[in-house]
């Protein structure tokens, strides 16, 4: 086990060790005589696992807890690394390392008895102290709990709540912007700094003169309409677009250092980039959903393709966790239902899916509940736990396991 001090911070490395000793008769006394009284056998106890010992000048016992690692995370430690508790005052603390997040729960044991070499009791120590005899090291303490770590999902709701707070809407916007660094995001959100890189490509994030920013819908719509306008008019390929061109041709309406145009392309080396089809059709969609309750889902259809670019395809796939379509009704119809506005708690996500259609298809739901998912956890054993299953129609269907109100 390691040693944590109180309060949250980075963790030290492993905990000073000694080698087990036995310890004088005194003691052994009291401890066969203890045993004695609880009925307990000398075979039936365990070996010592670790004597810990505190130098001088290090945190006390009383300052220490006990935490529970497991090899590869205490691997990580020794080959110096850190793991860093992160959580604000109104939060549940969370541990995590360079690319993973864990709960921290406390587990009772039974009894501990922790001895240091020569150790005595405070007791003795006076007495030694009195006779002037040399004064042995003090029983550092014990403890019947320890904090043991499981692995949990980072909890990234909170990252796009704080990059939507006030969202880039280009260089002469004229609003008091608030930004945030790396290190900003770091020491406010409970996730891995691997698992918050991720999640900022996720989000489209852009790095703008040091500050992490999503862009404004309406903003980020008006780059796409200049770029494509452009590869139009010099009649570019989507897969090939110059990119110093295109960075002169538009550089005045973001004269930034790192204009925000990548959230539409992939880099194809440092001369050309490529669209992203998926990206470009998907914003699109959500452009002219989002003016519309719901939407005939063939007329949708027509339009969709109408307005994406020349060269690219509309496919319902691409809308996976954006929109869902309503094959109930007559005629079929689709309508927004973006997966990053529903809550991050699992029971209280199902409470909101089953609100919004009471019977759910396995395809349906799965773009809507696969961030839910641990590292071994599948959807068909969240649904399992969370939903019921029925026929109808000759096909599977999930419904709540209770009363939504």
């Amino acid at each position: 086990m390691d040693t944590v001090p109180e309060g949250g911070g980075t963790l030290p490395g492993p905990a000073l060790t000694c080698p087990a000793v036995t310890p004088h008769s005194a003691q052994k006394d009291q401890v066969e005589a203890t045993l004695r009284s609880a009925k307990l056998s000398p075979a039936e106890l365990l070996p010592a696992a670790q004597c810990l010992s505190f130098g001088p000048g290090t945190a006390g016992p009383g300052e220490c807890c006990l935490l529970q690692l497991e090899p590869g995370l205490c691997a990580q430690l020794e080959a110096g690394a850190s793991l860093v508790i992160r959580g604000e005052k109104d939060e549940q603390a969370v541990l995590c390392s360079k690319d993973k997040t864990y709960d921290m729960k406390i587990a009772d044991t039974s009894n501990m008895l922790l001895f240091v070499p020569g150790c005595k009791t405070p007791e003795e120590l006076n007495a030694d102290e009195a006779s002037g005899s040399v004064i042995h090291s003090q029983i550092a303490g014990f403890s019947n709990n320890y904090w043991e770590l499981r692995r949990c999902r980072p909890k990234l709701k909170k990252l796009r709540k704080l990059l939507m707070e006030d969202p880039y809407e280009g260089p002469d916007s004229g609003k008091d912007q608030t930004s945030y660094t790396t290190e900003d995001l770091l020491s406010v959100v409970q996730a891995s700094e691997e698992e918050i890189m991720h999640q900022l490509e996720v989000l489209d994030a852009c790095k703008i003169e040091g500050f992490w920013r999503v862009l404004e819908f309406d903003y980020e719509m008006k780059l796409l309409n200049h770029v494509t306008q452009l590869i139009d008019s010099e009649s570019w390929s989507l897969s090939k677009v110059p990119l110093r061109t295109c960075l002169e041709e538009l550089g005045p309406l973001e004269p930034t250092k790192n204009p925000p145009y990548c959230v539409f392309c992939f880099s194809a080396g440092e001369v050309y980039f490529e669209m992203r089809e998926d990206k470009i059709c998907r914003a699109i969609a959500q452009m002219l959903l989002q003016n519309a309750v719901k939407f005939n889902l063939a007329e949708f259809q027509e339009v969709w393709q109408q307005s994406v670019p020349e060269g690219m395809t509309t496919r319902l796939d691409q809308l996976k966790g954006l929109a869902l379509v309503d094959k109930n009704s007559r005629p079929e119809t689709i309508f927004l239902l973006k997966v990053e506005d529903l809550p991050e708690d699992n029971q209280e996500r199902f409470n909101s899916l089953f609100s919004v259609r009471e019977k759910w298809t396995e395809e349906d739901i799965t773009p809507y509940i696969q961030d839910l998912c641990s590292e071994k956890q599948t959807v068909g054993a969240l649904l399992t736990k969370y939903a019921r299953s029925s026929m109808q129609n000759g096909v599977k269907v999930y419904n709540s396991r209770r009363p939504i109100s």
